[in-house]
């Protein structure tokens, strides 16, 4: 019993385990409503996602610009601060990575590096603007860099259409192969599915956050600045600079996520009609895996394999888009409710805890 407890309760796997249970259960119930098969839909979403090495691959792709937004928006959570424009970042590190793909020819070994740290400058900057406002002039993050989300949808359609746009078309030229960053090895084997060596970078990001805020000197500045400035302050860290510091590196992150979307996915950007919404995603992975490294990680691949693969429940149980999109919503609440699901556990553990004195 103890053991079951210390699983089930105490434990950080066991929680998220029974809450995905939970969630899953609770869609269910609604598909039930509405009059369709919860375990059609459900072996549909999984044969979806590994039905074949191409779904797979498609799956993971779904999966690693989240892991990158994730990184930024709980990197800035952790110092303290609420980047909400991610989003905005996103498409700056797209758009600064296609300028430098589409507009210059240079050696492979020059090129796609150049494109990629280009393009994760282009989000830092972006990012950076938020800080400097909220360092300098004390605008609440929130406000600022949400409002950068427009005005960055709105500079990368205008610098696409006025300088890059082909003649008679709504998107750029391709990216010179010489920039481009998708994985032709394995997109054979895994079925032609868009693979690229973001993922990789993706994972080793993961790596960099958690030596980054819990392995350096930096690190804890950042942390502590964001815990109490006024005791960073009186103990001599320079707050301002370290408010900008962390939005920089939080854009980086998410301007990371562009970058390899235009140089692995696409290949081209567009004149884009709406954001992405890889950015707002992106707040709630961060909040699912917690705000750490490995937490993001685990929570993007939740909510992508659960984006990716509704379209399973759609086509092969057919389930409207809108109660797949309550089952995916559910699962992520009680993801994120950790303090229901504990509710939901403590009674069936009471009752075997009665059961195990009275047995003694």
């Amino acid at each position: 019993m103890d053991t079951f407890k210390k699983i089930f309760v105490k434990s950080s796997v066991g929680i998220p385990l029974a809450a995905i249970v939970l969630g899953l259960l609770f869609g269910a119930i609604v598909m039930l409503a509405g009059g369709y098969d919860p375990i059609l839909a459900y072996t549909s979403l999984v044969q979806m996602l590994f039905g074949s090495p191409y779904d797979i691959g498609e799956a993971i792709r779904a999966i690693t610009p989240l892991i990158f937004t994730g990184l930024a928006v709980a990197f800035a959570f952790r110092t303290g601060l609420f980047n909400i424009g991610v989003e905005g970042q996103f498409m700056m590190g797209m758009t600064g990575a296609t300028l430098v793909g589409v507009g210059l020819e240079l050696p492979w070994y020059l090129h796609a590096p150049l494109a990629v740290i280009t393009g994760a400058l282009f989000g830092g900057i972006w990012a950076g603007i938020a800080g400097y406002l909220k360092a300098k002039r004390g605008v609440n993050e929130v406000i600022s860099s949400i409002m950068l989300n427009w005005i960055a949808l709105f500079l990368s359609n205008f610098i696409v259409a006025k300088f890059l746009v082909q003649q008679g078309q709504q998107k750029t030229p391709d990216v010179h192969d010489s920039a481009r960053l998708s994985m032709d090895w394995l997109v054979g084997l895994m079925g032609n599915a868009r693979m690229h060596w973001g993922t990789f970078v993706a994972i080793i990001c993961v790596v960099v956050f958690y030596v980054l805020l819990w392995r350096t000197k930096q690190g804890f500045e950042l942390r502590a600045v964001g815990h109490n400035p006024d005791a960073a302050l009186y103990a001599g860290m320079n707050v301002k600079g370290t408010l900008v510091k962390s939005m920089f590196i939080s854009g980086i992150f998410a301007g990371l996520g562009g970058v390899f979307e235009i140089l692995g996915v696409f290949g081209y950007q567009t004149v884009m009609a709406a954001t992405w919404g890889y950015g707002f995603d992106g707040i709630a992975v961060a909040l699912l895996g917690g705000n750490t490294p490995v937490g993001v990680l685990l929570g993007a691949i939740l909510f992508g394999g659960l984006s990716y693969g509704s379209a399973g429940m759609n086509f092969g149980a057919d389930v409207p888009q809108e109660i797949v999109r309550i089952v995916i919503g559910s699962v992520i609440f009680f993801v994120a409710s950790h303090g229901i699901v504990k509710f939901f556990l403590k009674p069936f553990l009471s009752k075997r805890a009665e059961k195990r004195k009275e047995a003694v």
